[in-house]
């Protein structure tokens, strides 16, 4: 699998297919984690994980803030960052 990054979107290729993707649009600084989706057959298999976790480290790069709309992004954040979960969440990345 390949994983490409473009300005706020993360996606997963397989065989030439896309198979998932992670988006973050930003406004002043803080980069919303909107939508995470992956192909069905590949489910169970760790990959929306690993697009969150690009995506987070990629805020990190950038020196954003984070804020989570999309449940599953939430959930990630708040297992493997310690935040709240709320709805929104917001969640400094450092």
């Amino acid at each position: 699998m390949e994983y490409i990054t473009e300005k706020n979107r993360i996606a997963v290729i397989e065989d030439g297919e896309e198979v998932g993707e992670v988006t973050f649009p930003e406004r002043d600084g803080v980069y919303v984690i909107n939508h995470t989706y992956v192909d069905d057959r590949l489910r169970g298999q760790g990959i929306a994980s690993e697009l969150v976790r690009r995506a987070v480290e990629e805020i990190e790069r950038r020196g954003g803030r984070v804020k989570a709309t999309c449940s599953y992004a939430q959930l990630w954040l708040a297992r493997n960052r310690g935040c709240e979960l709320t709805s929104p969440l917001h969640c400094p990345i450092k």
